[in-house]
């Protein structure tokens, strides 16, 4: 029974210290792929192409070449493009272009304060009037677009909800370490 009640109030204090995320409302436009079977990778291609500020990345693993290679091109054009990468999942995979990203110019820092940094989001530029949020389950690999069954949203002109993922960017930004 001491363990059930020890139980009981750990639930207790995870549960009051976890705040709660307010509504933010619905605008602009919401655009769904999913894979395999549709070209989720060219609409972030795409996506790329069209930023004209900033690129944020946060990247659970990172293989597919025409992404990478989109953003490369995007800081050759000169946006700020920045990447946080998970450490532990770019050491294991032979195939990860995090170091070939990094070659190119483009800022990386690793996120190794938890056990995975398994988010996989794009933000693009987030202070302007027509900002860009790319998120769902895909990483952006190879297998992600032609193996795996994963969804993306790319959501576009949602000045509130663009902010509010910049700003978690940012705090996963401030404990990362240089790559």
């Amino acid at each position: 029974m001491r363990y059930k009640a020890l139980f009981l109030l750990t639930l207790v204090n995870t549960a009051t210290a976890a705040v709660l995320p307010v509504p933010i409302a619905a605008t602009g436009t919401i655009q769904v792929a999913f894979t395999p079977g549709d070209a989720a990778d060219q609409l972030i291609i795409n996506a790329i192409k069209q930023a004209r500020q900033q690129i944020l990345v946060q990247s659970y693993s990172f293989t597919h070449l025409g992404i990478a290679n989109a953003l490369i091109k995007a800081h050759q054009r000169g946006l700020a493009v920045m990447l946080i990468a998970d450490k532990r999942q770019d050491e294991h995979t032979p195939t990860s272009l995090i170091r070939e990203l990094a070659q190119a110019g483009i800022a990386i820092v690793t996120d190794s304060e938890h056990s995975s940094a398994h988010n996989k989001v794009m933000i693009l530029d987030a202070d302007t009037a027509h900002p860009v949020i790319i998120t769902g389950s895909y990483n952006f690999t190879h297998a992600a677009q032609f193996t795996n069954a994963e969804n993306l949203l790319i959501l576009r002109d949602n000045p509130t909800l663009t902010i509010a993922y910049r700003d978690n960017w940012q705090r996963h930004y401030a404990h990362s370490f240089p790559y």
